[in-house]
């Protein structure tokens, strides 16, 4: 808290008057009628208004009644409110007879922070349930603890002329409340009413083109009575549509599946409650909080072994992966969709996945839905509420008792990460896979959404408009920008066309992975740590594709002290395609035969195998790699676990799934072969994964099943960290390890190396904050390119 304190010591019956300004989220939150109340209670008079830079209150009246109103602003404020910081100063008096609310002022910097869309608040729940409340089924009941913010705001300050609200006009009720200080609803922008409000419609094609499928029936009922019979729904929400249809019915999940060219990645589900998936997946109470969170993101829970593989009701939902992702209704129109207590029977449980062709952004105009999905839906359940801004779901999940972001977005954006540093205004562009990009300017770093895959068009212009959006409510207008030093990368082209006078810096992929890991657990770079940064793919400093990574970072610079030694990575993608492609070059790597009873080898065609050989040979079109997570597809591919991946870490997903089941009292781990730089000196170990390869070989050949294979070859992984980092304290003296990266992801590597790591006394970093993905590469980037020293 900063600001000029009150005098701990005043006479009673002294006036005073004092200029306040409060700064965090305290816009929409209902921050103003709870300083009016809280004025009110202290007999003060003055005036609150909103302003960009926050919200600014004069107070007067008795000296300790005025000290008490600054000492409780913070400490009570509303269940959404994020105070950052409470200024005060003294004023003449004024004399004023009253506290009033004044009208918004629109001068000044922007400086205040708009709240996230926030889940329908048990009150609001209650008279939407409730047949005597005029709200009653409204499906966009909330309050000033609930509902829509940042996805319909259109400026700043956050009043309702501001946000895609502005054309609905309060009816004589709705306005009563809004204007009563008492009431629940007072200031609360989005407030409304049936009478008053934004009005769902069904639509379905109906010859020429999408029309009403009954003007006079209830569309969220009609729209539930296509649900039950097997239809595919687009069901328009906060940041966009998502594709429903009944998670229980095989048939409409297969049809959305291949509508949507999605090949066996998992859907989410939509429960009405979390008691109701306890059948299916394990809940931890940890797990369970996030659930019901007012985020709502979607958590990824493991399913238990009896849903795995057999008949279960949701096998077609996630084939083949170990964990379902779940997620509650977080807006009224999905509690009706699944149905109030005493309505019909109806699906109970309903895929929600994006409304999009896959690899395309998200659709939020109502326009571009009826065109854009006419392929995909049988129905769009829409409403005349537009979305200013696209915002996805968030994905959670939970390791060792602590939340692991995987996507972060609707729920969390666009609440700002703190820095450890200030950095000049800036804007870091991210990668191009799950990218996020982040605005920051003093100590706060904003990340976007989540916008996409960089390699098409919409995606492109998407985060354009996204990062147009997010300058207007943060103020920051960056003068310098960040991006990856991949050559391809549409990331950084984007920010090569967008420069004009400003700087770009190039921040190599890992070293970003490493600062971003820093940065969320506030260190200041005045030491270094030693960074393990583990994914599929970035552009190494000579020229390879980097993954396997040990670095001696901090953010001015990093020293390679070792990484997975170098395979060929035939044909590019293609090998991320077919990970038996990667298996078989591993295998070539470490000498080790393609003997017909390997699985990869009985996987890949007899051509193609004549074909890789000579690939491999020649070296045509194979780009050495040090990737941990094509060794994961690797080694996914020569278990026999996964050949074929249809998503990204498909292989390395299901690897992880396999290990699960290995019998607890196994403890074998392989062990990777150490090389030291040639010629000695300050070069990089090479971890060789030969040793593992033929072990998982003789495993195979003696008869060991998939599961302890990859239990085993986790082991190995984590052993690995373990090691290379002992090795760097030793020579380096530093205890702090930065575990990062998208095969981070994964809980069971995470947790093995985190528990060898604690036990020798390290102090372990691990993401909490953003996720150890590309998605929360730019805040990485922030911190390299932009922070500011004493000297700057």
């Amino acid at each position: 808290m900063s600001g000029t304190q009150a005098p701990a010591a005043v006479v009673e019956d002294t006036l005073l008057r004092r200029r306040i300004t409060v700064r965090g989220v305290v816009q929409g939150v209902g921050f103003r009628p709870y300083l009016y109340g809280l004025a009110t209670e202290l007999a003060l008079v003055g005036h609150v208004t909103n302003t960009p830079e926050g919200v600014v209150v004069e107070v007067e009246g008795g000296a300790s009644a005025v000290a008490r109103f600054c000492d409780r602003i913070a400490v009570q404020a509303p269940p959404l409110a994020r105070v950052e910081s409470v200024q005060h100063h003294e004023m003449p008096l004024a004399g004023d007879t009253a506290f009033t609310i004044l009208t918004s002022r629109t001068d000044g910097p922007a400086g205040t922070l708009v709240s996230p869309d926030t889940a329908t608040c048990a009150d609001c729940l209650t008279e939407l349930a409730d047949p005597t409340n005029r709200r009653y089924r409204h499906p966009f009941v909330n309050c000033t603890h609930c509902g829509p913010r940042f996805t319909i705001v259109t400026g700043l300050p956050y009043d309702r002329a501001n946000t895609t609200m502005a054309g609905f006009a309060m009816c004589t009720d709705c306005a009563r409340e809004y204007a009563d200080p008492a009431d629940r609803r007072f200031h609360a922008q989005p407030v409304a009413c049936p009478a008053c409000g934004p009005q769902v419609r069904l639509l379905a094609d109906q010859g020429p083109g999408p029309g009403d499928v009954d003007a006079a029936a209830d569309p969220v009922s009609e729209a539930r009575a296509l649900l039950a019979r097997g239809a595919i729904v687009a069901v328009k929400g906060l940041g966009g549509y998502h594709l429903a249809c009944d998670a229980t019915n095989r048939t409409a999940v297969d049809l959305l599946r291949r509508r949507k060219a999605r090949g066996d990645k998992p859907f989410a589900v939509m429960a009405r409650t979390a008691d109701e998936i306890r059948h299916l997946v394990r809940l931890l109470p940890e797990e369970r909080s996030l659930l019901e969170s007012r985020a709502r993101p979607v958590v990824l829970l493991r399913r238990h072994p009896h849903a795995l593989g057999n008949p279960s009701p949701v096998e077609a939902v996630a084939p083949g992966s170990p964990d379902l992702g779940v997620m509650l209704p977080y807006t009224p129109l999905h509690h009706l969709l699944l149905g109030l207590p005493g309505d019909p029977e109806g699906p109970r449980l309903l895929v929600m996945t994006s409304g999009n062709v896959s690899g395309e952004p998200i659709v939020t105009d109502d326009t571009e839905a009826l065109e854009r999905l006419a392929h995909l839906a049988d129905a769009w359940l829409t409403h005349d509420r537009p979305i200013h801004v696209p915002c996805d779901d968030s994905v959670v999940r939970v390791c060792d008792g602590q939340p692991l972001i995987i996507r972060r977005s609707r729920g969390y954006v666009p609440l700002p990460v703190p820095l450890p540093l200030p950095v000049r205004p800036a804007l870091a562009v991210g990668g191009d896979l799950k990218n996020a990009f982040c605005l920051g300017a003093g100590r706060r770093a904003w990340l976007s959404a989540h916008i996409g895959d960089m390699d098409d068009v919409a995606t492109q212009r998407a985060f354009g408009h996204a990062e147009a959006q997010l300058q207007s409510i943060t103020g920051v207008r960056p003068d310098i920008l960040a991006s990856d030093r991949h050559p391809g990368y549409r990331s950084a082209h984007w920010a090569d066309r967008n420069a004009a006078h400003r700087t770009v810096v190039r921040v190599q992929h890992h070293h970003a992975h490493i600062a971003a890991a820093m940065a969320e657990h506030g260190l200041d770079g005045s030491r270094p740590v030693i960074g393990v940064a583990f994914d599929g793919t970035g552009h190494g400093d000579d020229g390879a594709v980097w993954g396997g990574e040990f670095l001696l970072a901090d953010y001015d610079r990093f020293t390679r002290l070792g990484h997975l030694a170098y395979a060929r990575l035939p044909g590019g993608d293609a090998a991320v395609r077919r990970p038996y492609r990667m298996a078989l070059a591993h295998l070539w790597t470490a000498g080790i035969d393609w003997s017909a009873d390997l699985a990869c080898t009985a996987a890949c065609p007899r051509d193609e195998l004549r074909l890789l050989e000579r690939q491999l040979e020649r070296a045509l079109n194979c780009v050495p790699t040090s990737s941990m997570g094509r060794l994961f597809d690797a080694v996914s591919s020569l278990a026999g676990v996964c050949h074929r991946a249809g998503y990204e870490a498909q292989a390395a997903v299901e690897l992880e799934g396999a290990a699960l089941h290995a019998p607890a009292e196994d403890t074998t781990a392989y062990a990777f072969a150490l090389h030291e730089p040639e010629g000695g000196g300050g070069g990089a170990v090479r971890a060789d994964p030969a040793p593992v390869l033929a072990a998982i070989v003789g495993d195979l050949r003696a008869g060991v099943g998939p599961a302890l294979v990859a239990a085993r070859f986790h082991r190995a992984v984590a052993g690995l960290v373990h090691r290379l980092c002992a090795r760097a304290r030793q020579k380096h003296g530093l205890d702090t390890v930065a575990l990062t990266g998208g095969v981070f992801a994964n809980t069971l590597l995470s947790s093995a190396c985190a528990a060898l790591l604690h036990e020798d006394g390290f102090t372990v970093l691990r993401h909490h904050l953003v996720p150890p993905n590309d998605g929360g590469l730019a805040l990485g980037q922030l911190m390299v390119a932009a922070r500011t020293t004493p000297t700057d």
